[in-house]
């Protein structure tokens, strides 16, 4: 019984986040405190690619949520309408609330 156990335990760890349990309202409720809806949407383009565009781009990408987390907490420089902004981080220093959206962003 033990050894089904560890087992489980193991497997439950190797699972994506994605695939793990997400509160998807303390998401949503993040990313709209950070305004991220303000270039996003779910699924239309907006000044930014949607929610499910960025799922398809990241869709099977071993790095998908460290390049989501890099460029969510980093104010990396992006293109908008052909000039250079800085892109806003999630507001919030909390990384397991990061991981959520990320997750959420991920599984739409």
């Amino acid at each position: 019984m033990r050894g089904a156990r560890i087992v489980l335990v193991v497997a439950a760890a190797a699972l994506p986040a994605a695939a793990q349990a997400q509160d998807v309202p303390a998401a949503e409720a993040l990313i709209k405190k950070s305004g991220c809806m303000k270039c996003h949407s779910v699924s239309a383009k907006k000044e930014g690619p949607s929610f499910k565009e960025t799922a398809a781009k990241y869709k099977g990408k071993a790095d998908a949520q460290a390049a989501l987390f890099k460029h969510l907490t980093t104010n990396p420089k992006i293109k908008v309408d052909g000039n250079e902004e800085m892109h806003d981080s999630l507001k919030t220093k909390n990384e397991a609330e990061i991981k959520n959206a990320i997750a959420y962003i991920l599984s739409r």
